[in-house]
């Protein structure tokens, strides 16, 4: 059978192996070492060294990840903020002008912000649900058009369709990061986006205990991102690239469970009387709720929601849990729980949290594969004990 016919729960676990397996391992073993003999290569970028990212648990790992988001190419980086910031700084240069999604996740947000402008590039800021809206914000000298498939942390979906198009008309180069809704419910590629990032730290890998980035285009953004990319620096370490390798053949189920955690976690709490908020795409009562079931495979693993008594109420009720984690990050394995404005979006200034909308007293959670049962019963009596 033609391997590129296999489905997606096939292709996480055989896409990219090595044929013949490497002395018949069934794992691709972790090749150690910083640099390779020379092969009379012509091409710097082709040096086999490990800060161009092009060991053989490299090479293993960005061909299953174009495999499984249906790319031409893929690369793996040291972060996903180092993933974000190489492509932007590839395709944005003095004078050019960004539009980006109004609520992004804190680090890209911040980085947008403050830190593009030194560089003398322009932004401006979109809501990726208004179409209406995106005109009036172009200029000339506009370039790159940034979004999230699944918003962090409003967990809202834009109309990422029309964001295609609008790019195409208006000749941009379409990014999204594509970390929330991972390839398992989303591959922004095969609907038209011209780049999709991930923190792959998060849904990617899946067990909270490596950081890395992904970036997945065709042959001619990814040979212009590789080069930026190995002056920069951001490179994965062989160690890492095995862990995510790993990871990954588990996405398919872990997703599986976490979407039906999710929505029934949601569920509960948007019938209980001391929660105000709930957002998630799954629920009917989403605005985002007809474009998730129209773009998206599943409605994601993560939520976030208000609860009645402000910032001290939600601290309350975090600290009464027993079962979620409360830190910063997502997409693992174990639930993870947190107020963004301490952690992921503590970058953000009062009037930058207000823009983007982001309650103080907003709480994220990350939904683990625990027993949902038990996810339920913990929040059930830290909402009781407050």
């Amino acid at each position: 059978m033609d391997k590129k016919k296999h489905t997606f729960n096939t292709k996480v676990i055989h896409a990219g192996e090595p044929d013949p397996r490497i002395e018949g391992a069934v794992n691709v073993p972790i090749f150690q070492s910083s640099t390779f003999e020379f092969e009379g290569q012509t091409d710097y970028n082709a040096l086999k060294y490990i800060r161009l990212n092009n060991t053989p648990n490299h090479i293993v790992l960005h061909k299953k990840i174009a495999a499984i988001e249906g790319g031409e190419k893929a690369l793996v980086t040291s972060s996903g903020m180092s993933a974000i910031t190489t492509t932007l700084l590839t395709f944005l240069k003095n004078g050019d002008h960004l539009l980006a999604n109004n609520t992004l996740y804190g680090g890209t947000a911040d980085y947008i912000k403050n830190d593009l402008p030194d560089y003398g590039i322009e932004v401006d800021f979109i809501d990726s649900a208004d179409p209406t809206s995106w005109e009036e914000k172009i200029k000339p000298n506009t370039k790159v058009v940034y979004v999230e498939t699944i918003t962090n942390p409003l967990m809202e979906i834009g109309a990422l369709d029309k964001i295609v198009a609008f790019a195409n008309q208006n000749n941009l180069i379409s990014m999204i990061d594509n970390t929330l809704a991972s390839p398992a419910l989303f591959c922004p590629v095969q609907h038209g986006f011209d780049i999709s990032l991930h923190s792959a730290t998060k849904y990617l890998n899946g067990h909270t205990d490596i950081v890395a980035g992904a970036i997945i285009g065709n042959e001619q953004h990814m040979s212009m991102i590789t080069s930026k990319l190995n002056h920069l620096g951001g490179s994965l370490d062989p160690h890492a690239c095995y862990l995510l390798h790993r990871g990954i053949k588990t996405l398919s189920i872990r997703m599986e469970r976490q979407c039906k955690s999710a929505l029934l976690i949601a569920k509960f709490l948007e019938n209980h009387k001391k929660v105000k908020l709930v957002n998630y795409p799954g629920l009917v009562s989403s605005s985002s709720h007809n474009r998730a079931k129209e773009l998206l495979c599943g409605f994601g693993g993560m939520l976030s929601f208000i609860i009645e008594g402000g910032v001290e109420a939600a601290d309350a009720f975090i600290g009464k849990l027993d079962i979620p984690i409360s830190t910063a990050s997502l997409g693992g394995v174990e639930s993870l729980i947190t107020r963004p404005v301490q952690t992921s979006h503590s970058l953000l200034s009062d009037d930058e949290l207000e823009f983007a909308g982001i309650d103080k007293a907003l709480i994220r959670l990350s939904v683990g594969i625990e027993a949902v049962d038990d996810l339920i019963d913990d929040m059930s009596q830290a909402l009781d004990a407050i």
